[in-house]
């Protein structure tokens, strides 16, 4: 028994001692592609999709890269989203409406995001690689109106013609996550990012705050810059 523990501490030990080592190879270069998830709570809109990054190590700590994502999803408008000025349109409608009914017109939703910035990242263990980077860029949506009824189909002709509506916008916010390095060219990465856009501008009352959750595997090739 007491072998058979002693065996089980320096096994343990070792594997401390390898995730302790700081990385010897960094890559020059790092491409990630995966599954992600963007939430806008606001807008109660969900979306599914992929993002892809590449990004250039200028040194150990310092990047340079881009990313792009595309999402799909769905939800409903309601009167209150709009602006004050467009509610007042829609309010002489209220009368039509018969008791109980509420007005919320369904949409589908594909939102684009593209970014480009540095990244800071932390390679003190062999193992793991975090990093944090600033969050800045565009995010462009298309709105397919999908009304359910007649009354929702004469609100969304008199607001949205063609039942499509688009619009780009920056957005800003912070980013972060780390790799879970499998071996020297392969990895594992999980990131968060939390951003702030005002999409529809005229249209919406408000902008929105958006989360991205991306998980999926990195591929690391090029000369060592470490």
């Amino acid at each position: 028994m007491k072998r058979n523990v002693l065996l089980i501490v320096l096994l343990f030990s070792c594997a401390l001692g390898a995730f302790a080592q700081e990385q010897s190879y960094v890559s020059r270069f790092d491409a990630f592609t995966g599954y992600s998830y963007l939430a806008a709570p606001k807008m109660n809109l969900v979306q599914r999709g992929f993002n892809g990054e590449f990004g250039v190590n200028i040194n150990r700590w310092l990047a340079l890269g881009a990313d792009y994502s595309v999402f799909t999803g769905h939800s409903s408008l309601t009167p209150d989203m709009l602006t004050p000025a467009l509610q007042l349109k829609l309010a002489p409608l209220a009368g039509l409406f018969p008791p109980g009914y509420v007005l919320a017109v369904p949409y589908n939703a594909t939102t684009y995001t593209y970014s480009a910035g540095p990244q800071l990242n932390y390679r003190h263990w062999n193992k793991v690689t975090f990093f944090v980077r600033p969050a800045l860029g565009a995010m462009h949506e298309k709105v397919v109106a999908k009304p359910a009824d007649a009354l929702q189909t004469m609100v969304v002709s008199g607001l949205v013609p063609g039942n499509i509506k688009t619009d780009t916008a920056a957005f800003y916010g912070g980013s972060g996550g780390f790799d879970l390095n499998i071996s020297r060219h392969v990895g594992i990465r999980l990131a968060a990012d939390f951003v702030h856009v005002y999409l529809f501008d005229g249209f919406l009352k408000e902008g929105r705050n958006s989360v991205r959750f991306s998980i999926g595997p990195t591929w690391r090739f090029g000369k060592n810059v470490n």
